[in-house]
C-alpha cells in the first residue's frame, strides 16, 4: 500500500483535532465522551494498523511519507514520515490518551467537554511533534504542545498553586523553544551557504536534507548545544528539571501521567538534536556522559528523600533519564537500542505509577507516605499492580524494564566503565528509594480509620491497569518485538553519528535518511 493512497500521519494528526471541535460542540455530556472514547479508539487502532504494515526490515528508511508544499517561499514543507526511531511511539501514545480518557471519565466536574477536546488535541499534536520531517513542522507541532498543557494543568490541577505550575511550566518550555528556533535558522542558513544559494530561495528545513548538509566546527558546536538546551528543558534534565515535581504535585496525575509517559524532550535528544551535530557529539560524548550519571545520582538522591509518592515518582523520572542519556553518550547499538526501548518503557511504567498515584489521591485526598500506611491490606489489587510496575522500573528480569536498562548498563561498561558504575548505583539507590517508601506506605498496620474504609479498585481502573500490566509482561519476555522494530534505524543512527558528512561536501546528500514513499 503506498502512502499516497493512505496517509494514516495525517489521519494520526488531524483525526483527534477535528475530533477536539466535534467533541467541543456536542452539548450532551454522555454523548461528547463517548464520541471522545470513540475517536481515541479510531486512533489507536489507525496507529496500530501503521505499525502493522511497517517494514520493519526497512525501519532505518522513512516510511508513509507525506510531502506538500506549505510555505513556498521560506521552502517549509508539510513533510511527514516515520522510521524505526518514530514508529512505536504513536501506537503508545494513542493508548495512553485512550486510558487517560478513561481515568478521567468521571472525575472531570468542571468544564468537561473543554477537557476532553484539550485530550484529543494535545493527542494530535503529540502525533505530529513525532511524524513532522520539516523542522520548522515539527517546531510548530513542538510549541502547539503549550497551550492545551497550560489548560490542562491550571484548570483541573489538584493543588494550590496549579495555576503558578501552569505559568512555570509555560515559561520554561518557551525559553527552551527560543533555543530551538535558533538552532533551525542557524541550521537553514548553513545550508544556503553550503551550496553558495541566496536566501530565501535556498533555505532548507527538511531534515534529511539538514542531516546531510556539512557544519563548519564553530557553528556545529553552536548548534549542538542550541538544541541539546532546547531538548533538556522538555526532557527534562538538571537545571531545568524543576517544573515536573512542581506540576506533579500541582496538576492532576492524569496530565502528570501524559507528561511523564510521552518524553518528547528524550525524543527530541534522539530524533534531531545528536544526528544534526554529529561531530560535535562525537566530541562532546563524554559531557553529555558526565551530565547523564549526574542526572541519575541526582534522581535518585532527591527521590530517597521523598514522602509524597507524586513527588518522588517525579524524582524517579528524572533519574531513569539519566540513565538514558548515560546509554546514548555511549555511541554503541545497546546505548542507542536500550533508549528507544526505555522510551517505550515511559509510556508504559512511569504513566501507570501516576495514574496509581491518582486513584490513590482520588480516594485518600493525599499520597503522603503518613497518610497511606497499610494500604496492601485494604486495596489488594491495586498493591498488586504496584509492585508489578515498580519491579518494572528497578529492571527485574521478566519485565519490560530488564532488557532495557540491561542494555544501558551494557553500554557504559563498553563505552565508559566510570560512569556504568554511576548507572549501577542509581540501580541501587533506584531500588533503595522504591522498597523504602513501599514498606512505610502499603506494608504494615492501617495508618487510619480513612485508609481501613478505601475503595478496592473499580472495573474501569481495573481494566486501564490491565493493559499496562500486560504489556510491561509481553515486551519483557518478547523483548524483540520492540528490538527488531528498531534495529535497522538503530544502526543507521549510529553510523549517521560516526561518520558524519565530510566539510568538503563529498558525501552532500547521501546520508540517511531515505524519504522515499514506502510501497
Amino acid at each position: 500500500m503506498n502512502a499516497a493512497e493512505f496517509p494514516v500521519l495525517s489521519i494520526l494528526i488531524w483525526l483527534p483535532l477535528l475530533g477536539a471541535i466535534i467533541v467541543g460542540c456536542i452539548r450532551n455530556l454522555k454523548a461528547a465522551k463517548w464520541g471522545a472514547l470513540a475517536i481515541a479508539g479510531l486512533e489507536l487502532v489507525t496507529a496500530l494498523l501503521a505499525v502493522i504494515w511497517f517494514q520493519s526490515e526497512n525501519s532505518n528508511e522513512l516510511q508513509w511519507v507525506e510531502h506538500h508544499a506549505w510555505i513556498d517561499r521560506l521552502n517549509i514543507e508539510y513533510f511527514l514520515g516515520v522510521d524505526g526511531v518514530s514508529i512505536l511511539l504513536l501506537p503508545l501514545s494513542a493508548l495512553l490518551t485512550l486510558l487517560t480518557l478513561l481515568a478521567t471519565w468521571n472525575s472531570v466536574q468542571r468544564l468537561p467537554h473543554f477537557h476532553l477536546s484539550l485530550l484529543l488535541a494535545l493527542e494530535g499534536i503529540t502525533m505530529g511533534v513525532f511524524t513532522a520531517m520539516d523542522m520548522m513542522l515539527f517546531f510548530l507541532f513542538w510549541e502547539l504542545t503549550l497551550p492545551p498543557i497550560f489548560f490542562l494543568i491550571g484548570l483541573w490541577g489538584i493543588g494550590p498553586g496549579r495555576r503558578a505550575a501552569a505559568m512555570k511550566y509555560t515559561l520554561v518550555m518557551l525559553f527552551g523553544g527560543v533555543a530551538l528556533l535558533f538552532a533551525i535558522i542557524l541550521l537553514a542558513f548553513n545550508h544556503v551557504d553550503a551550496i553558495h544559494g541566496t536566501i530565501p530561495d535556498d533555505l532548507a528545513f527538511s531534515l534529511p536534507v539538514l542531516l546531510t548538509t556539512p557544519l563548519s566546527a564553530h557553528l556545529e558546536t553552536a548548534v549542538f548545544f542550541l538544541l541539546m538546551v532546547g531538548f533538556a528543558v522538555k526532557a527534562p534534565l538538571p537545571p531545568f528539571h524543576t517544573w515536573l515535581p512542581t506540576v506533579a504535585m500541582e496538576g492532576s496525575t492524569q496530565m502528570t501521567s501524559l507528561l511523564t509517559g510521552l518524553k518528547l524532550g528524550v525524543y527530541g535528544i534522539i530524533r534531531f538534536g545528536m544526528p544534526l551535530a554529529p561531530t560535535s557529539t562525537v566530541e562532546y560524548n563524554w559531557t553529555l556522559g558526565i551530565i547523564g550519571a549526574v542526572t541519575l545520582i541526582y534522581g535518585a538522591l532527591v527521590a530517597l528523600q521523598q514522602s509524597n509518592f507524586r513527588r518522588l515518582l517525579a524524582y524517579a523520572s528524572i533519574s531513569h533519564i539519566g540513565l538514558i542519556i548515560v546509554g546514548l553518550s555511549s555511541l554503541n547499538m545497546q546505548g542507542i537500542q536500550g533508549a528507544l526501548f526505555q522510551l517505550v518503557n515511559f509510556s508504559v511504567d512511569a504513566s501507570a505509577l501516576m495514574l496509581i498515584a491518582g486513584f490513590i489521591h482520588h480516594r485518600l485526598g493525599s499520597t503522603e507516605r503518613i497518610h497511606m500506611g497499610g494500604l496492601a491490606k485494604v486495596m489488594p489489587r491495586l498493591t498488586g499492580f504496584y509492585f508489578l510496575f515498580m519491579l518494572a522500573g528497578l529492571g527485574i528480569p521478566g519485565t519490560n524494564g530488564f532488557p532495557a536498562e540491561l542494555l544501558l548498563v551494557v553500554s557504559a561498561l563498553t563505552s565508559h566503565p566510570s560512569l556504568a558504575i554511576a548507572a549501577l548505583a542509581g540501580a541501587v539507590l533506584s531500588a533503595a528509594y522504591m522498597l523504602s517508601f513501599t514498606r512505610r506506605a502499603f506494608m504494615g498496620p492501617t495508618a487510619s480509620a480513612a485508609v481501613r474504609q478505601l475503595q478496592e479498585l473499580r472495573p474501569r481502573e481495573l481494566s486501564i491497569l490491565c493493559v499496562f500490566g500486560a504489556l510491561v509482561i509481553s515486551f519483557g519476555l518478547w523483548p524483540d518485538v520492540i528490538l527488531e522494530k528498531q534495529r535497522a534505524a538503530a544502526e543507521a543512527w549510529l553510523n549517521h553519528l560516526l561518520e558524519p558528512p565530510a566539510m568538503d561536501g563529498t558525501d552532500f546528500d547521501s546520508n540517511l535518511p531515505n524519504p522515499e514513499t514506502r510501497e
